[in-house]
């Protein structure tokens, strides 16, 4: 998981607001509903020190989000009277949740947010396709691709000596759009490092124009039959596709990062157990962290609340570097702040994925060099 995004966050110093609400307003109450969720809120912030100013403006970026459809939940990030994230939820929070800390309280979000992948669908039929993509950070793009040819587009119906040169004719048509719609699709790819191309709707649009994407592209898209141009189509099951090449990527990206880690564990060059990882991240050393999430966790980390890469386990190693006022947080949001700073990538893991020392582990950029005999 990059986590460049949350840089904007840990670059600031002082105190954070972090709020988790439900915003479902699918029933016939919901407004009403929605105050008494920001009340409880208000209530919780309050008891917590948390500015009024800040509360304020929490509450107004919830009045003031465009209905949605279904459950839903919204996580926002306040600093001052300043709000510096806010962040649509899948799911509506079973509880909302508020809290006022030295750093925001992002790990509930990471949880249901998972990995981004940027991908490319396409929805193609015998005249063209529809493209939807969407990068790692970006807004949505769309992009309606016409075939260059638009005649002949039928095969023959009524039989005759020409009806076999006509339709061959017809098939050089779709082949020579499909052409079209692959070339976008492919530039379009590649302009956002797509992982993943979906391609739906009509079989032989969608035959045709696999057949025409690049080599390099083949493991990379997945085929289906669902989906349709027509006006009014349903695309569910179209989403439900997409949803599982997603998935289906990263979970390769995490078998991938489990298998480094224990490659280089097996080798004695991996990070394991929390002091550890702390000190490879505090040297700029870890390239990717393993992590189980534990909500219940009462570890806490000392920090420098100037710098996002300054972290560690003990105070005074942070007073002997020159950090003049080191603040004890919590160790998650430490963790993943320094994570953010450094570059690293986040890895959310379950103990039966792989077993990690104090829940974490890292795969290193770099080994240690070897001690001098």
């Amino acid at each position: 998981m990059n986590l460049a995004f949350l840089r904007p966050l840990f670059d600031r110093p002082g105190s954070w607001v972090s709020v988790y609400l439900d915003t479902t307003r699918s029933e016939q109450n919901a407004e009403h509903e929605i105050d008494l969720r920001l009340r409880a809120m208000r209530e919780q912030l309050t008891a917590r020190g948390a500015d009024p100013a800040t509360i304020n403006a929490v509450e107004d970026t919830v009045h003031e989000r465009p209905y949605l459809p279904g459950r839903h939940g919204i996580a926002v990030f306040a600093n001052g009277t300043d709000v510096a994230l806010v962040e649509a939820l899948p799911a509506a929070p079973v509880a909302g949740s508020a809290y006022a800390e030295p750093l925001p309280h992002v790990m509930p979000l990471l949880v249901q947010r998972g990995e981004e992948i940027s991908y490319v669908r396409v929805l193609a039929d015998r005249t063209g396709g529809d493209l939807d993509a969407l990068s790692v950070g970006g807004a949505p793009r769309h992009e309606t691709v016409a075939g260059t040819e638009t005649w002949p587009i039928h095969k023959a119906r009524a039989g005759g000596w020409s009806e076999t040169r006509y339709d061959h004719s017809v098939e050089e048509t779709w082949k020579r759009n499909a052409g079209d719609v692959a070339a976008a699709a492919v530039d379009l790819a590649e302009t956002i490092g797509a992982e993943v191309i979906v391609v739906g709707g009509d079989i032989r649009a969608v035959q045709d124009l696999i057949a025409k994407l690049p080599k390099r592209w083949h493991d990379r898209v997945v085929r289906t039959e669902a989906g349709s141009r027509g006006a009014g189509a349903d695309e569910t099951a179209l989403d439900d596709v997409t949803l599982r090449a997603i998935a289906d990527t990263a979970a390769r990206h995490t078998g991938d990062v489990i298998d480094r880690y224990r490659a280089q564990l097996g080798e004695g060059g991996a990070s394991a157990g929390l002091t550890d990882v702390v000190a490879r991240l505090q040297r700029g050393q870890a390239d990717a962290v393993l992590l189980n999430d534990d909500q219940s966790s009462t570890d806490k980390l000392w920090i420098d609340p100037d710098d996002p890469t300054v972290v560690a386990v003990d105070e005074q190693a942070l007073r002997e570097a020159g950090v003049q006022q080191p603040l004890r947080v919590r160790a998650d949001a430490a963790l993943v702040r320094a994570i953010a700073g450094t570059g690293a990538q986040l890895f959310l893991v379950t103990p039966e994925q792989v077993r990690l020392e104090h829940g974490i582990g890292a795969v290193l950029r770099y080994p240690d060099l070897p001690a001098n005999r």
